[in-house]
């Protein structure tokens, strides 16, 4: 059983839903909006770039990036976000949540902003300086992981935290979604205007400079939503649990909790020094007693993140190239560039309203219900069977463009419905406070390197070919995507084994998770249970 517990701690692991939960929920939801948004709207934007930047008249596909810049414009974000995860979770965890919050969102506002600006007297320097760019874009966007998920988890009450955190989560549904929307409102704004084939290129062959406009401004309006929720950031109070456990004052937890909770609440300062003294909270990330006690624990919330990303990430960053594959939209050469942007937006527009945003919110109504244990397995496992059933008989869905994308639907909502948010839910509640931050942080960071074997691993497998002069050009070909889909089948397969290290955390307090109201006794009884499934 739990030792005595802090009664500001115990306030917030017992208090009813109320307006600063919703609160708390948008204003740190709205940095993972802008996530998504940013994050994927390249996959959009991609296609204009190589419209504009690199026609060749003579190419069956008419302006397509080479692959290594390809790989340059969309896997360069997910480097920066690698960094920020792992620096902003440390720094998380050295000077405040809340401090270093507001550091992380002013970071993308200004890359946004930036990212639409990039500037270059040739092809090369404009993706240069967007590539930059991108890079402290997604550096600004690592930080929100490990700070948005560990506000809300020390800001919930046991009962429905999870709920809550899957909730902030659940708002990259809503990024990807508009990304999709305003990339059809913009083109579709343009296409009106530039829809006769007369303006399909200029003399030089490139596309027509509206469309240079495109590109930018989906871009900069990835500022908009971080920009307008920066103030309200800024306002929220510290979380107890830092001011308490690891800043080790009680009394501005204490006032600053009653103020939110709109009770009284005492400060029990000599109570925070008796824990913060106690040798079972004292152990630091690299000492064998961490690695005793959560080492486990720490691998499996890195594998199954980093797993599930290489799936998920190339599934997002690519399925325009899938799609096009399976015939389901028209080969580039048969349309101009605003008219293709208009048509993967739609197609992606429609994959995220079906089947990305749906799985965020079952997850968000049954997870404090079925748990996160039975929630992951079961989402890596359907993920492994509709990416088998999309793998095996490949060449009957290039004539059947409706059910694949049925069952491509299905892949992404049993990633949302499954481990995409689980593997961002748990290890913001399974750490010690004083490194809750920095282990969501690593395990993010692991995702994310995951994110990059999809995004270069994918590209270069789904643009194979057999023919080699269409290899050297950097087209995708149906047996490259084949390929890929098995690969990204076995990861799903792994995340199933590996989800087997990582404990259920349903209906238990943060606290209880960690053992930092448990004396060393309790520990060392607690520690096997802590590292095994519910029956």
């Amino acid at each position: 059983m739990a030792g005595d517990q802090l009664q500001v701690l115990n306030a917030l692991d017992l208090a009813k839903t109320q307006w600063y939960h919703f609160t708390a929920i948008v204003i740190a939801g709205m940095g993972f909006f802008t996530d998504a948004y940013d994050l994927f709207c390249i996959s959009l934007v991609s296609k204009l770039l190589g419209r504009i930047y690199y026609f060749d008249r003579d190419s069956p596909t008419p302006g397509t990036l080479p692959p290594k810049v390809s790989a340059a414009v969309n896997g360069v974000a997910f480097c920066g976000t690698l960094s920020g995860q792992l620096f902003f979770g440390w720094l998380g965890d050295k000077l405040g949540r809340k401090k270093v919050y507001g550091m992380t969102l002013m970071l993308m506002v200004i890359c946004s902003v930036a990212s639409g600006l990039s500037f270059g007297h040739d092809p090369n320097g404009v993706i240069a300086t967007l590539c930059f760019f991108r890079f402290w874009l997604g550096f600004g966007i690592g930080g929100d992981y490990p700070l948005s998920a560990t506000i809300m988890s020390e800001y919930a009450n046991k009962r429905t935290r999870g709920a809550f955190i899957a909730a902030v989560f659940a708002m990259q549904g809503f990024g990807i979604l508009t990304g999709g929307i305003v990339a059809l409102i913009v083109s579709a704004a343009f296409k009106s205007r530039f829809d006769a084939p007369a303006y399909q290129f200029d003399r030089e062959g490139s596309t027509v400079s509206q469309a240079d406009y495109i590109w930018r401004i989906i871009l900069m309006l990835g500022a908009l939503p971080a920009a307008l929720t920066y103030y309200w950031r800024m306002k929220m109070p510290e979380t107890a649990r830092y001011t308490a456990l690891v800043a080790k004052n009680a009394k501005k937890a204490a006032a600053d909790m009653s103020k939110v909770l709109q009770v009284d609440i005492v400060e029990e300062q000599t109570k925070v020094e008796q824990l913060t003294m106690k040798e079972a909270n004292s152990f630091g990330l690299f000492s064998r007693e961490f690695a005793r006690r959560h080492g486990l624990h720490l691998v499996g919330t890195t594998t199954t993140w980093f797993l599930l990303d290489i799936a998920f990430y190339s599934q997002n960053l690519f399925q325009k190239d899938i799609f096009t594959a399976i015939g389901w939209i028209p080969k580039a050469a048969t349309m101009n560039a605003i008219e293709e942007v208009f048509r993967i937006a739609r197609a992606q527009t429609l994959i995220a309203l079906c089947g990305t945003v749906p799985g965020y919110w079952f997850t968000v109504a049954l997870i404090d219900t079925i748990g996160r244990f039975t929630i992951q397995l079961m989402g890596f496992f359907f993920m492994t069977v509709f990416m088998l059933g999309l793998a095996i008989p490949y060449n009957h869905w290039t004539t059947h463009h409706i059910g694949f994308v049925i069952m491509y639907g299905f892949t992404f909502f049993f990633a949302n419905f499954g481990p995409n948010s689980t593997t961002f839910i748990v290890p913001a509640e399974i750490f010690p406070a004083r490194l809750r931050s920095t282990c969501h942080g690593i395990s993010a960071a692991a995702g994310k390197a995951g994110a990059i074997v999809g995004a270069f691993g994918f590209l270069y497998a789904a643009q194979n070919s057999t023919d080699p002069t269409k290899r050297d050009k950097g087209y995708p070909a149906g047996i490259g995507v084949r390929n890929a889909l098995f690969v990204l089948a076995a990861c799903n397969f792994l995340g199933v084994i590996f989800t087997f290290l990582v404990p259920e955390s349903k209906g238990r307090s943060l606290e209880e998770m960690s053992g930092e109201n448990e004396d060393e006794e309790q520990m060392e009884s607690a520690a096997p249970h802590n590292r095994t499934m519910p029956a």
